[in-house]
């Protein structure tokens, strides 16, 4: 079976192949997620330390390794980068089944980040290089679904995996295999050559040797970088911080997992028709996603009522599941083919660097208002939400808030 790219057709198992390295980004850091209440008692001399660094240190490793990864698609085979990438991730998860240590555990998680650095940038090259127009579009969306819905699922798997066995959800780590066995069909499937226009080249030019130039419009992907940074900070606290709140109003964690789990199902859902989301509502994709992303917010702290929580999470996440995949397209406007894979690990970085400094922002920001109570992250994210939508509104024109501007 072909697919079609908008330039030609690839086979159905080459896009099976990209899709496989979409799935693989939600896995870091999630097999030890269902056993971090077990961690005392399996390592009773672990400090919290040791703890905290692993769950956080595969995210902290991903963020260089990303860019390293984006700089070395221009001078490395990306098939052969891919594999490499693939292949540390798969063996990480050999080393999790083995490791029986705090410390060698630490060690293998900074390895998985390494790893899956060196993969997530290729997940979204690969698209570019494929496909073009709104068929590039619609894979974007595609596979920013695929993996979401990897997250729900994978989460729910290594939930009772871990009930069986600590060691049981480091399984999940070994899917990389069939990546590997798939990147082989993307050796030979024809490209589109990526998109060069409207894409103005005002702020890196390197000529290549022959003689065409390659550049990235900084200014256009620092403002791209900036709206995605934004806008995966705003979201994520649903994930870090209504646990929380949900206990205060006396849920349970059943409760709490279960809106977390609408929450990523929403942003999954307008992957699956994100050309018609866009060609309805047009010039305005940006603004309206983030007034969904408002009301989300405020749904969630208009009453301890699950059903109006559970009403938030979805706006919230259905805002964000258009924003992901529209900002990952904007990105390929932003330079040349050959520099294009670098822009989207820049903008793929921002995801990591926001899901890593919320907890401080939150912090921060709840120190200088002088309110510690569960409520404040949410309202002061709406407030935030309120004041990114003006500034879409208000910036409407632009390259970055204006659909049917600049495209092909």
């Amino acid at each position: 079976m072909e697919i079609k790219t908008g330039e030609g057709t690839i086979p159905l198992v080459t896009l099976i192949g990209i899709w496989s390295i979409s799935a693989l980004n939600a896995l870091p850091g999630l097999a030890v997620s269902p056993i971090l209440g077990q961690l005392s008692q399996i390592f009773p001399h672990a400090t919290e330390l040791d703890i905290q660094m692993l769950t956080s240190l595969p995210s902290l490793l991903i963020i260089p390794f990303i860019l390293l990864s984006g700089t070395l698609t221009e001078r490395v085979n990306n098939i052969r980068l891919l594999q490499i990438g693939l292949g540390i991730f798969a063996v990480s998860g050999v080393l999790y089944l083995l490791s029986d240590k705090m410390w060698q555990l630490i060690v293998v998680s900074a390895l998985l980040g390494a790893g899956s650095g060196l993969i997530v940038p290729l997940s979204t090259g690969f698209i570019t290089r494929f496909f073009k127009g709104s068929y590039r579009v619609k894979q974007f969306g595609l596979s920013s679904a695929i993996t979401n819905i990897t997250l729900v699922i994978a989460t729910v798997v290594t939930g009772y995996l871990a009930e069986v066995n600590w060691h049981l959800p480091f399984v999940v780590y070994l899917l990389p295999i069939i990546s590997i066995f798939l990147s082989s069909y993307l050796k030979n499937a024809p490209d589109t050559g990526g998109n060069t226009n409207n894409v103005q080249p005002s702020s890196v030019t390197i000529a290549d040797k022959t003689g065409t130039e390659d550049f990235i419009n900084k200014g256009r992907l620092v403002q791209v970088m900036s709206f995605y940074g934004i806008c995966t900070y705003l979201v994520i606290i649903i994930s870090f911080n209504l646990p929380f709140l949900m206990e205060e109003y006396h849920f349970s964690s059943g409760n709490s997992g279960i809106m977390i789990s609408l929450f990523f199902l929403a942003i999954m859902a307008p992957g699956l028709f994100l050309n018609q989301i866009i060609g309805l509502w047009k010039t305005r994709t940006e603004l309206y996603s983030l007034l969904c992303i408002a009301a989300g917010l405020g749904f969630i702290l208009l009453s301890r009522s699950e059903w109006w929580i559970g009403l938030g999470c979805l706006f919230a996440g259905f805002g964000y599941g258009v924003i992901q995949p529209v900002v990952y397209d904007k990105t390929t406007r932003t330079a040349s083919p050959r520099k294009v894979t670098l822009a989207l690990a820049f903008v793929m970085a921002m995801n990591y660097l926001a899901i890593l400094l919320c907890p401080f922002i939150i912090n921060l920001a709840s120190d200088i208002f002088h309110v510690h109570t569960q409520q404040f992250a949410f309202t002061f994210n709406l407030v935030v939400t309120i004041l990114a939508a003006g500034w879409a509104y208000w910036k409407r024109d632009s390259f970055l808030f204006n659909e049917d501007g600049d495209k092909e």
